[in-house]
């Protein structure tokens, strides 16, 4: 009987740890754990299609995690999303110049903000706003025109020599 309750006790603890695996995992992909952590200054940026870009996707410079999206608005007026962009702090050289571009990272098509630096020696402070962007590429408007222009014959053949 001794051996028994010593395997239904292995097994539980395996289990367990097992949850508590799964548990740190999702914490880990869904970035939820991070939600508290906003001591970052805000900066916004107008795009006229965002495409699938989600709150809490990453901000990235030169492949580096800076920040992440905190917010995702419409502007009734010009009807251009604004994304509101939170930078961490140690991150506080960023020219006013730089400029945002909606990337697709991955297989999935996860989609995130890339920076690329300006030259100007003013820098970006807390409620700026990047002027210069890039919206999202648009996998079926790319298709949509490339079939409309094979139709309509605006691509002639190349001429074989």
């Amino acid at each position: 009987m001794g051996a028994f309750k010593k395997m239904e006790l292995a097994v539980g603890v395996f289990v367990a740890l097992g949850l508590a695996a799964f548990f740190m995992l999702a914490m880990k992909v869904s970035n939820i754990a991070e939600l508290g952590e906003d001591k970052g200054y805000k900066v916004t940026a107008r795009f006229e299609n965002i495409g699938g870009l989600k709150v809490r996707a990453p901000v990235t410079l030169a492949g580096v995690r800076i920040g992440r999206v905190v917010g995702i608005g419409l502007d009734t007026h010009t009807y251009e999303a604004v994304v509101t962009l939170s930078i961490e702090p140690r991150y506080d050289r960023l020219p006013t110049d730089s400029s945002a571009s909606i990337l697709t990272s991955g297989v999935l098509g996860e989609q995130y903000v890339g920076l690329e630096p300006g030259g100007m020696d003013e820098y970006l402070k807390n409620g700026g706003a990047l002027k210069l962007t890039q919206s999202a590429l648009v996998l079926e408007k790319l298709i949509g025109r490339m079939l409309t222009n094979a139709v309509s014959g605006d691509n002639p053949p190349a001429k074989t020599p």
